[in-house]
């Protein structure tokens, strides 16, 4: 089951940490079709924050296909998004590359804004090449 890890300092609202959580573990495959996502008591419990918020995350999820509300029973994983499994070999390669930006004093938005960066120059390369 995913545990939702609130950052209320992102600036990211709560509701959108949620649905971007429930995406990632979709992507690495630690959620699959017919998984139950938590139910709203248990991750108001364990992030304190407003059922409300949660109910609405999951109401994004719902309107995007990718999960469906089932009365009674919970919320559950409709279709699973990408196919990177969590144990890639690349993620062991990210994991030392992430550590030694730390050990060369870069904080994590640094890092994050380098990653996003090569990430947008890597894929939009590719964009164009496969629409020169």
């Amino acid at each position: 089951m995913v545990e939702f890890r609130i950052d209320r300092r992102s600036g990211v609202a709560t509701y959108v940490q949620i649905v971007q959580q429930t995406k990632h573990a979709l992507r690495l495959g630690l959620l699959e079709p017919g998984d139950k996502l938590p139910t709203a008591r248990e991750v108001v419990e364990a992030t304190a924050i407003n059922p409300n918020t949660v109910l609405k995350a999951y109401r994004e999820l719902e309107r995007e296909g990718l999960v469906e509300a089932r009365r009674g029973l919970g919320t559950f994983v409709r279709k699973s998004l990408g196919s990177t499994p969590a144990d890639s070999p690349l993620r062991g390669e990210l994991v030392e590359w992430a550590a030694r930006a730390r050990a060369a004093g870069l904080e994590k938005d640094d890092v994050a804004a380098l990653f996003t960066s090569v990430l947008d120059e890597q894929f939009s390369e590719q964009f164009k090449g496969d629409h020169a």
